[in-house]
């Protein structure tokens, strides 16, 4: 999904330094950033039920101490940090696809002001 979101991210900013036809590109960037938000909120579901899981599994670390139940919290937090990552840098990559698409609002006469 990264890899996605940045070769997008440079086909767009390649786009807007080309006279292009901005509407189509406004249009394919719409649709794309409505793929990548759906996938962000997939991503944030997941990222919130393990971390959920991973505060009650030590929760009753702390009231019934055993070593398997040790051993899940354990995993559990391992798990849980990729998965934050991964939201973090899919998040800051959606929010920079935002401001392309002002950028392209900009391009196409819509709005004057740049949010960068």
């Amino acid at each position: 999904m990264w890899r996605y979101l940045k070769q997008h991210e440079r086909f767009v900013r390649a786009a807007l330094e080309r006279d292009l036809a901005f509407a189509q590109l406004k249009a394919f960037q719409e649709r794309q950033l409505s793929y990548l938000q759906h996938e962000r909120l997939v991503h944030l579901l997941i990222t919130l039920a393990v971390a959920l899981c991973f505060l009650a599994t030590t929760g009753f670390c702390l009231l019934h101490p055993s070593a398997g139940v040790f051993a899940a919290g354990a995993l559990l937090g391992a798990l849980l940090l990729p998965y934050l990552v991964h939201y973090f840098r899919l998040e800051n990559g959606v929010q920079r696809l935002y401001h392309l698409s002002n950028r392209i609002d900009e391009k196409l006469g819509v709005v004057s002001a740049r949010y960068e």
